[in-house]
């Protein structure tokens, strides 16, 4: 038997891949710790997806392995040539960019 994603009391996060009308958007939200990443991982592959929006407006807290998920997508879009349009709390694009205070 095999549980779902959602029913796993250890991933507090999400991670998401969702097909909008604008594109395809990464959705991170709440604790985005290595279990949430795991998750996502088993469900959508290791490979970075092509994304044209990265949404984590509502992010609690952004683990390493969240932060190097992030940044896989978006140095896979920079590779390829395409724009992402980038929606992080002030402290999680800190994360990204090194500059934790």
């Amino acid at each position: 038997m095999t549980s779902s994603p959602s029913s796993d009391p250890a991933v507090r996060g999400v991670v998401r891949l969702l097909n909008t009308a604008g594109g395809r958007v990464l959705c991170l939200a709440g604790e985005v710790d290595g279990p949430a990443v795991t998750s996502f991982l088993r469900r959508y592959g290791r490979e970075p997806a092509r994304i044209d929006r990265i949404d984590g407006g509502s992010i609690t807290a952004l683990s390493a392995p969240g932060v190097e998920l992030v940044l896989d997508h978006l140095a896979a879009a920079e590779r390829a040539g395409r724009p992402v349009t980038v929606d992080l709390p002030a402290a999680v694009e800190r994360l990204l960019t090194g500059q934790v205070r």
